[in-house]
C-alpha cells in the first residue's frame, strides 16, 4: 500500500533536520536572551553601586563642612552649638557609611559585568552535542 505524500513528509530525514536546525536556533536565541537578562542585572547593580558610593562621596563632604563649621562655633562660643553641629556631624559620617557599605556590596555583586550563567548554560549546551547523547 503506497504512503500518501503527507506522511512521506513527515517522516522524511529532510524534516527531522530542519526540526533540528529549528530547534538549535530556539536554543541559542534562548541562550542570547539569558545572556543578555543576566548582563542587565549585573548593569543594574553596578549603577546602584555606583549611585551609592557618589551618595557616599556627597554626605563625607557635607560632614567634613559640618565638622569646619562645628570647630569654628566650638571656639567662637562655649558648649551648645558646636556640640549640636558635632552631632550632626557624626550623623552624616555615620549615614555615609552605611551608604559606602551599601555600595560596596552592589558593585560587588555586579562584577564582574560577564553572563556567567549564560556561558556555563552555552558551554554544557556544546559538550551534550558534542557527545550525540551518550555520557
Amino acid at each position: 500500500m503506497p504512503i500518501p505524500e503527507t506522511e512521506r513528509e513527515t517522516t522524511g530525514l529532510g524534516v527531522a533536520a530542519k526540526l533540528v536546525a529549528e530547534r538549535a536556533s530556539t536554543l541559542v536565541r534562548l541562550e542570547l536572551e539569558l545572556a543578555a537578562l543576566e548582563l542587565k542585572r549585573k548593569v543594574i547593580a553596578l549603577a546602584m553601586g555606583i549611585a551609592f558610593a557618589l551618595g557616599a562621596a556627597l554626605l563625607l563632604v557635607l560632614a567634613l563642612w559640618f565638622g569646619i563649621a562645628a570647630a569654628a562655633a566650638g571656639i567662637a562660643t562655649a558648649v551648645s552649638v558646636w556640640l549640636a553641629l558635632l552631632i550632626v556631624t557624626g550623623g552624616l559620617v555615620l549615614l555615609a557609611l552605611v551608604l559606602g557599605a551599601a555600595a560596596f556590596l552592589a558593585i560587588k555583586r555586579g562584577s564582574p559585568p560577564v553572563p556567567e550563567q549564560a556561558i556555563r548554560e552555552a558551554r554544557l549546551t556544546t559538550e551534550a552535542l558534542r557527545s550525540d547523547g551518550s555520557h
